[in-house]
């Protein structure tokens, strides 16, 4: 038959508050500047690839909303 279990639920270890708000703080730092990125590289290669910029328009705009980005996600 089945044990009954009668004691707490969670019997680990205490959890460490602290390392788990540094551990969330980094993980949403990396998705909005992972995301930043993406989008910057998404605009540039449209630049480069269908308005004619080339290569260096679309390395401009990948720069300059790559710059924007980060002063303003501060």
């Amino acid at each position: 038959m089945a044990e009954e279990h009668t004691g707490p639920a969670e019997v680990g270890a205490p959890m460490d508050y602290k390392e788990h708000e540094a551990t969330y703080n980094l993980f949403i730092a990396a998705a909005k500047f992972g995301s930043l990125a993406i989008i910057a590289l998404l605009l540039g290669m449209t630049v480069g690839f269908f308005t004619g910029g080339g290569l260096l328009g679309g390395l401009l705009v990948f720069l300059i909303i790559l710059i924007a980005g980060v002063f303003l996600l501060r």
